[in-house]
């Protein structure tokens, strides 16, 4: 950090609302020095993040970076017919929304899919903590390598993998950034993030529920057997979740 920014922030009062712990609960943060990171905390708004709130739209400016807590974050790709599909998730893993130049403009659309809490910091601010390096850097390096590695078992499982392998990713992607095993969404949802007929993911989750794996009520499933779900998710599951364990072990 310059000098000058050094010594605005040392001994500065934390913004309203912000805790050492809580800024803790997005795991990317929890990986810095302490020291480091109590010298961006100055710089992070504690925000409510809603169902369907757009933190920002293909082709924008992006303002602000997002590190989610307890809220979780779809990254979606709109083609020219309005088709969405989804390419990417983020959770308390990770962050939404980083810039690597000045003037980029997003190359998705990212959409909260789970309400909850984060932190956003600008996006100038985050670039210029980049440049200076030290363990946020790396931080972030690592998880834009987790970013493409999900995003590459995305195209595998969209060509290799069933409707009942993509459903269960979906649902297990979900649990693995929410406290909880309720998730409130539609079939229809689904369908459209995983870029497949309505008819197609009742089916799938038909079969699921009929063997006890989830049970679906209105506008909600409940997973009942996590173990289930990942005997039947496929390897493009585990391999995406592997990359995220590789960096929360470095």
């Amino acid at each position: 950090m310059p000098a000058e920014r050094a010594s605005a922030k040392r001994g500065q009062a934390l913004p309203q609302g912000i805790s050492l712990a809580g800024v803790q609960q997005n795991e990317l943060l929890r990986a810095l020095p302490q020291a480091e990171l109590e010298r961006l905390i100055p710089d992070l708004e504690l925000v409510a993040m809603p169902v369907g709130k757009h933190l920002y739209d293909f082709g924008e400016k992006v303002e602000y970076s997002y590190f989610p807590t307890t809220a979780i974050v779809s990254l979606q790709y709109v083609n020219e017919d309005g088709i969405t599909t989804e390419i990417a998730v983020v959770g308390r893993e990770g962050v939404a929304g980083v810039t690597m130049y000045k003037g980029e403009r997003a190359s998705n659309t990212a959409v909260v899919q789970g309400a909850g809490y984060g932190y956003r910091m600008r996006t100038d601010t985050l670039r210029e903590l980049f440049g200076e390096g030290g363990m946020l850097a790396q931080q972030l390096m690592r998880y834009t390598s987790c970013l493409f590695a999900q995003l590459a078992q995305n195209v595998v499982s969209s060509r290799h993998s069933s409707i009942e392998q993509k459903l269960c990713r979906w649902l297990l992607e979900r649990i693995d950034r929410s406290p909880s095993l309720e998730l409130k969404v539609t079939q229809e949802l689904i369908a459209n993030l995983l870029g497949v007929r309505r008819e197609s993911i009742t089916a799938a989750a038909g079969k699921l529920q009929a063997e006890g794996l989830i049970q679906c009520r209105r506008g909600m499933v409940v997973v009942l057997d996590r173990a289930g779900l990942e005997r039947c998710a496929g390897a493009c599951y585990f391999a995406a979740r592997g990359a995220l364990a590789q960096m929360a072990a470095h």
